[in-house]
Formats: structure tokens, sequence, C-alpha cells
């Protein structure tokens, strides 16, 4: 991560602290009112600036996300917390990380209308005003899209609050929108606002590589119509539209190996569009998080959401991408600089995800690419949230829904993962290869099995995973190891009417007079 960014997520994160957690606060900062902001050109950059403050939020960069896609077939919990169980059991009580979405979201969002609101007036150069701008429209749709699909839906339930700019604080209670399809088009207009101001990835300097950019927003605005086709099978066009715009772009390519794309020195590769920037010091706590419960006594790590062996089944044999992203009994990898067999007595699957394990096999890692702090276990890989194998996958998604042939985007992801090409490739199709590349990302497979109605289908069996015993004291090869499958997680039940959408936080209904919880719970 570029020295500039790094700064500004520690700056912006003691600008987050000035603010209430709850998205019914005003935020003082940048207040409107004030006769000593909105002036000059520094003001607005340190305003665009505060919109990183999310970066170092574990309930939104690390744990809390990750909660919803637990939720799925993928992964288990990985170590015992009611709270994450009741979760995953799909009942009322959340895991403590899982909470603070909604609030920092509206906090941000509140951060973006400020920025809406009155760098427009500012007499200041129009680079800057443009680059502040996109960046406002930008994030602030990410907001919403970053809750909607977990909370909104187009029935009885609706969507969720949108608060325009200029509210006062006696205002910012609004009801919730009519139909989660609002929150979604509220989402296309900004980020096409934004994808108008932004610069290419290309044309940004170094200094500011993880800001938002032309392709980020095109990727975005199909990826939300691809939410919203689960509505209306219109919308398949605006995705396949705008994933043409980043394919069309030349800027964009599939890395040569899958495993590359993990790797600290890719962070801003061809294959990147959006990603969480993160360092040794700050940023997303997910590669520690994941990592071995203990770190075999090296580490800190926390060992949540690990691989189920249903996720195992879903490569097809000779996939590259297995071994890349999950360790399982007897595999090798380096950690810290020691080479080591995996097998795990603290994981509930007996697996680990190994996507996000690169800033962990330096001897000297502990430091220079991984925080000292294994209470914030922080490192310098960059977690994915679009890369180019999505936008390839989304087109193919659109095409395959609405009758067309999806074959050439499908097969280019495929090719990469050295799979054979598929002729007229089916929904299934789809819906495994994407189920392959993106496992143990922020895609989340959990919201996709419920936009594409099978849910219910695929959660409720239970899940399996391994019990590795060693049978030495120091097992060297996967003969030293006894290893039986076991059902890591029993069958859940899965109400396809009311469990659509997750529970809206109770602290948010708790103050509010407008916001309703979502049926059923």
């Amino acid at each position: 991560m570029k020295t500039y960014i790094k700064t500004i997520l520690f700056t912006s994160a003691l600008v987050a602290t000035t603010s209430c957690d709850d998205f019914l606060s005003f935020n003082k900062y940048g207040e409107p009112s004030s006769d000593k902001f909105w002036q000059t050109d520094s003001d607005a950059l340190k305003a665009a600036d505060a919109l990183y403050f999310w970066a170092n939020e574990d309930g939104v960069v690390g744990r809390g996300f990750m909660h919803y896609y637990n939720c799925s077939d993928d992964i288990v919990t990985g170590r015992t917390q009611a709270g994450c169980a009741a979760m995953k059991n799909f009942t009322a009580n959340y895991s403590r990380d899982v909470v603070k979405n909604w609030p920092k979201m509206y906090q941000l969002i509140k951060l973006c209308n400020d920025i809406i609101l009155n760098v427009p007036n500012m007499n200041i150069e129009g680079e800057t005003r443009n680059m502040v701008l996109g960046q406002a429209y930008f994030f602030r749709a990410w907001a919403y899209f970053w809750i909607a699909p977990y909370y909104g839906d187009n029935g009885d339930n609706g969507g969720i609050p949108i608060v325009e700019p200029g509210l006062s604080v006696a205002e910012l209670d609004v009801p919730r929108a009519a139909s989660v399809r609002d929150n979604y088009s509220y989402c296309i207009e900004d980020f096409k606002k934004a994808a108008d101001l932004l610069p290419e990835f290309s044309e940004l300097g170094a200094d500011d590589y993880g800001r938002p950019h032309k392709s980020a927003c095109w990727a975005y605005i199909a990826k939300v119509s691809l939410f919203d086709a689960q509505y209306d099978d219109a919308s398949y066009v605006t995705t396949i539209e705008y994933c043409d715009k980043v394919i069309s772009s030349g800027k964009h390519s599939l890395l040569d190996n899958f495993e590359d794309v993990f790797k600290t020195d890719n962070n801003y590769s061809k294959e990147y569009i959006f990603s969480f920037p993160s360092s040794e010091v700050s940023g997303s706590i997910l590669p520690g998080a994941l990592l071995e419960n203990k770190g075999w006594g090296l580490y800190n790590g926390w060992g949540y959401f690990t691989p189920t062996i249903e996720l195992l089944e879903a490569f097809e044999e000779g996939d590259s991408r297995l071994d890349v992203t999950i360790l399982k009994p007897g595999d090798m990898f380096t950690y810290l600089g020691n080479e080591k067999m995996y097998y795990s007595g603290e994981s509930l699957s007996g697996m680990q995800f190994r996507k996000y394990m690169d800033p962990f096999i330096p001897a000297d890692a502990i430091g220079r690419s991984v925080n000292p702090n294994g209470d914030n276990p922080t490192t310098t890989l960059n977690i994915p949230l679009i890369r180019y194998a999505e936008v390839l996958l989304m087109k193919s998604e659109a095409q395959i829904w609405s009758g067309q042939n999806g074959d050439d985007a499908l097969n280019q992801v495929r090719g990469r993962a050295g799979l054979a090409a598929i002729s007229n490739a089916t929904k299934q199709h789809l819906i495994n290869e994407r189920r392959c590349e993106l496992a143990g990302e922020f895609s989340n497979r959990m919201l996709d099995l419920i936009r594409w109605g099978i849910a219910k289908e695929y959660v409720e069996k239970p899940l399996r995973g391994y019990s590795v015993k060693a049978l030495v004291s120091t097992p060297v090869t996967i003969d030293d190891l006894e290893i039986s499958i076991i059902e890591a997680w029993p069958q859940r039940t899965f109400d396809v009417n009311v469990n659509h959408v997750f529970p809206i936080p109770q602290d948010e209904i708790a103050q509010s007079k407008n916001l309703k919880q979502n049926k059923g719970y």
C-alpha cells in the first residue's frame, strides 16, 4: 500500500471517532453551517480523505462482513462463539461484529452527503472538485450497496432508508425505501455520476492507488444491476453493458496465474478493480482472522471461518485454484519462513483458507508484511472487492440468465484455472464457477444463493469437515495423520419467506421512530 493512503487510514479513523455510533447522529466534522470549513482545496481534500474511516473497521473489513458469508454452505465459523452460531443458524441474534456494518455505512453516507452538498459551491480548482465529488458519489453508492442486499427486498420489508443531503437533525430518521430496487437505482445513478467525474485507474498517481476510478464505478453498476435482475430480467442488459465497458477499456485483464492474484506485489495488478487497502499497520484483519487459531504458537491467528468439504468438492479435478484457495490435511506450505505440513486440532472443519497467506510466508513477516500486534492482524495484502475475473463472471451470468451464450467470458476464467472449455454453459456451470473462483472473498456466496432462489436447497444440508489426529509426535507426511470425515455443522432450517434477509440490528430499531424490523424477526 502506498504511504499516502496508509496515512489517511489513520487520520480518517481519528475523524470517525468524533461521530456517534448510529446513523441518526449528526457528524460535526464538516458541518455545513461552519464558517471554518468548506473554504479551500485543502478542506475538500480532507473531507474526501475522511471517507476512508471504514477501512479500519473490523465490522466492515474484517470478521463482521464474513458472518453473512458464514451462513452459506462454503464455511463454518471455525471456533465456538454464541453470536456466530446464532447468526449461522438464521436466528435474530448477531455476532458483535456484524452490528457495526449498518451504523458505519450510514456514517459514511452522512460524510458523502456533506461533500455533495457543499463542494459544488466551493471556489476550488476543477480537477480537485471532480475528484472529491467523484469519491463522495462512489462511496455513497458503495455504502448503500454494502448493506441493502442483506436487509432489503422487493416485498413486505422494503428497502433501507435513503438519507438525502441537507436534512436537519430532526429529519434524519427517515422511513425505509418502498423497495430495495429503489436503493439499487439510487446506487446506479451515484456510480454513474462518479464515473463521469473520476479518472481511469491508469491516470491515478501511485500515491492515490486505492481510491475509486472509472472501471470500479462501471463494475459496481454491473454488479448492482445483477442484483436488481433478481426482480427484473431487464437489468441483465445493464450488467452486460457495463461489464463490456470494463472489458473494452483495455485497462484490465486476468493475471496468468490464479495464485498471483493474492500476492502483495500484485495489489494493483491488471486484475485489480477495487479492494480494501491494507498494510502491516492498518486496514483489513481478514487474513489474520482466517489464520489458524493461535497461529501454531508463532502468531495470534484467530481461527474464524473455515472451509467445508462441500466447498472442497465443488472444485473439478485438475482445478489449479483448489490448492491456492484451501489448506487441507497433508498440504505443505510455508509459514513465517518454516516449511510445514498442514493439520489442525483447532479448526472446526479441519481446514483453513490459504488465499490470504502470502504476507505470512517470509521469516521476517511480523512487522514488515504482518502487523506486529496479533490483536490487530492486518497485513500488506489488499482484500479484493471486485476483480476482473468477477467482471467476466458477471457478464457470463447475465448472458446465460437472459438466454444468451455466456461461454466466452466463463471460459476465460476456467482456462486460467487449467480447466477445459465448456460449450453452451448452463446456470449450474456458472453457479459452480463463481463459487470456486471467488471462494473466501467478499463477493459472498450466501447472497448469490438467495438471489438465485436456491438457498434452501444448499444451506439446509449438514456441513462436513475433517477430524485429524496425529499418529506421531511430529507428523511430516500425510501417513502420520489419521483423518476422518465429521459433521462440522448440523442441518439448519432456512425459511425462504424470512431468511432471505437478515434482521436489522436491534439497536438501530430502538433508536428510530420510523425504522421497521424485517418480517419474522
